[in-house]
């Protein structure tokens, strides 16, 4: 699916459900939150954070989760106006001048010498 695909069915999805009178401040809100979930799958993956030990676990459904942080964010790039595809290609070609990938292969000693 293109991004374009992605952004119009979300807005067709929220607006079907009344979403779309929903302050971007809440779906922010949420965003966060989703986004939380992820760090917190992450930190236990790595040991730092293990359920049990004062924490609960953040689950078993990572997918999910992405997916919701995904939706979220399109929902918000919705609602400012902006055309993720172009803007993306537009970011990726901005970055792929700034961070020139053979120097930096060398700055982290994984130029092959």
């Amino acid at each position: 699916m293109r991004l374009s695909e992605l952004q119009k069915r979300v807005e067709e999805f929220e607006k079907a459900r009344g979403w779309d009178s929903f302050r971007e401040s809440l779906i922010y809100a949420h965003l966060i939150e989703e986004i939380t979930e992820i760090g917190r799958f992450i930190l236990e993956k790595e040991g730092y954070k293990r359920s049990g030990l004062g924490h609960s676990s953040p689950g078993e459904d990572l997918d999910s989760e992405f997916a919701q942080s995904l939706t979220l964010f399109v929902q918000l790039a919705n609602r400012f106006g902006v055309d993720l595809e172009k803007a993306l290609a537009k970011e990726m070609a901005k970055m792929e001048k700034r961070f020139n990938a053979e120097e930096w292969r060398k700055a982290l000693g994984r130029d092959g010498s």
